[in-house]
């Protein structure tokens, strides 16, 4: 059985023309307000529709009210409050400018606030805004993986290029280094570290802790005779053992399934079917390396948006009104797609990345996607409130009915 997953990319709803004379509008309180009251119909259809889970996203900064999406933990608890079966999640948290200690405190919390219906999300930071800032403490700039995205780096100078495989590997050693640091939190009483993050800090000196109780009532090791706190403990554990399940966002490059494979860490392709298919069988080959056994698609994600209508045209109108702006504004101006003027609309389906089309072309195409990779996630993702709330909830209704039967019969394998 297919997994589905709907991500949410919470959107201040406003004409571009309405953008540039009210801006910024991602600072608009009662637009935000309006937002936020759109969301419990669609969280609890979702709930009520048997998806697998919900997510959102982590974006800051977003002036211009495309991705208003700071802290996807509190809509967590929100969603955990307001559903019964469905999972909440992110995808995800951007650990190349994050805490550890304080993602690891917030997805415990998540865990228990849902009763143990929680995912986790990590992401390595491409939008470069936000990430090179709060990022700066640890010193990761944002990328783009130079490997996954060749064709753009070949159009660079040698020394843009050399810049991007840098920032590239210091993101990634920062990326893995912090999430590393999630999972001892998680799976150990008390951990120490000696790297980016210090713990304790000063690491060599120790902290002065006068309450000397800790050496008695708080985790073995913690404390030293001296008075001094050597560990720390996170608390509390997830109650999910040993974590809740951890999708990791990605372009689908090789350094990221040697990174997840081995590790039972869920790769989220945000890509074209090819490239996320050429990956899927090395994911495979990567987790058995390690002793995990997957059959092709299994434990890995794939990543749409899309419209479904009852005509072909219809299905391109609401393209042209909920993903077009976004897709010119945002996306062509931050990853590798690109924007025709000229065809706006094909320009988004021609992407690579949307699913348009009545329910039977749909389906036509999502059997398609799943003969090159059966994967056991997929995740739908909607503007919502760029696109309203009715709308979206009719698009996973429109999904569930016509698309999901049809991909799980394509799973060749128990989930």
């Amino acid at each position: 059985m297919v997994k589905v997953i709907l991500q949410l990319y919470p959107q201040v709803r406003a004409g571009r023309e309405e953008r540039i004379a009210q801006r910024p509008l991602g600072r608009d309180a009662e637009r935000y307000q309006a937002l936020i009251r759109e969301m419990p119909t669609i969280v609890r259809a979702a709930d009520e529709l048997g998806l697998w889970g919900i997510s959102s996203i982590e974006h800051h900064f977003h002036s211009e009210g495309y991705e208003v999406g700071p802290n996807p933990g509190l809509l967590d608890a929100y969603w955990a409050a307001i559903t019964k079966r469905i999972r909440v999640g992110q995808l995800g948290y951007t650990m190349s400018a994050q805490n550890p200690f304080r993602v690891a405190e917030d997805v415990a919390v998540i865990d228990h606030l849902a009763g143990g219906r929680s995912f986790c999300g990590f992401s390595r930071g491409y939008q470069a805004r936000w990430t090179n800032i709060l990022g700066q403490h640890l010193g990761s700039r944002a990328t783009l993986s130079p490997s996954g995205n060749q064709e753009k780096m070949a159009e660079l100078d040698e020394a843009t290029q050399a810049a991007r495989i840098s920032d590239d590997q210091i993101n990634r050693e920062i990326f893995e280094e912090n999430v590393e640091l999630v999972l001892q939190a998680w799976t150990q009483d008390s951990v120490e570290a000696k790297g980016r993050w210090q713990v304790p800090y000063p690491y060599d000196q120790g902290v002065d802790w006068t309450m000397t109780a800790t050496r008695e009532l708080g985790a073995p090791g913690e404390m030293d005779e001296h008075n001094k706190i050597r560990r720390v403990s996170v608390v509390p554990s997830p109650l999910t053992k040993p974590y809740p399940p951890v999708f990791v966002s990605s372009n689908a490059s090789k350094e990221t399934i040697e990174y997840c494979g081995p590790r039972g860490f869920i790769p989220t392709y945000f890509s074209k079917i090819e490239r996320a298919a050429e990956f899927g069988g090395a994911y495979v080959d990567a987790a058995a390396a390690a002793g995990r056994s997957y059959a092709l698609g299994q434990n890995q994600a794939l990543v749409r948006w899309g419209q479904i209508a009852e005509t072909e045209d219809e299905a391109r109108r609401m393209v042209a009104e909920y993903d077009v702006d976004i897709f010119r504004d945002l996306y062509a101006g931050t990853t590798p797609m690109s924007f025709d003027p000229d065809r706006p609309v094909d320009s988004v389906v021609n992407s690579g990345l949307w699913v348009v089309g009545t329910p039977e072309q749909a389906r036509e195409q999502y059997v398609e996607l799943w003969r090159q990779l059966p994967a056991e996630y997929v995740v739908l993702i909607y503007h919502w409130a760029q696109q309203p709330a009715a709308s979206v909830v009719r698009q996973l209704e429109l999904f569930m009915e016509h698309v999901k039967p049809a991909l799980d019969e394509m799973t060749p394998y128990e989930t």
